[in-house]
């Protein structure tokens, strides 16, 4: 490779490895039928909870022309309310027990 620059070298070593990638997943998908050799869970918990995927649904619903970015405001606009909703509500469960 003495003839090749830096540049060069660098664009054969990640051809390598972007072969070397697409044949595993293509090797596990062959063997067990998936794209990934885990099970599908990293064990990291969800970020949305099943209630708030239902709140999703029902303003995708409402909303099926909306955009992304616009369905993603409406559903930072209801996580917040009840945010303050719960918030207010310990707020007032631990001034009571004073």
């Amino acid at each position: 490779m003495g003839g090749f620059s830096d540049f060069q070298r660098g664009q054969i070593v990640d051809a390598h490895l972007a072969r070397a990638a697409v044949s595993r997943v293509m090797t596990t998908y062959t063997n067990h039928g998936r794209t990934s050799s885990t099970n599908g869970n990293s064990g990291q918990e969800p970020k949305v909870s099943e209630r708030d995927r239902c709140t999703l649904k029902g303003i995708v619903s409402l909303n099926l022309k909306s955009t992304a970015a616009k369905v993603t405001e409406e559903l930072h606009i209801h996580l917040d309310d009840r945010f303050h909703k719960n918030s207010l509500m310990r707020a007032s469960q631990i001034q009571h027990s004073w």
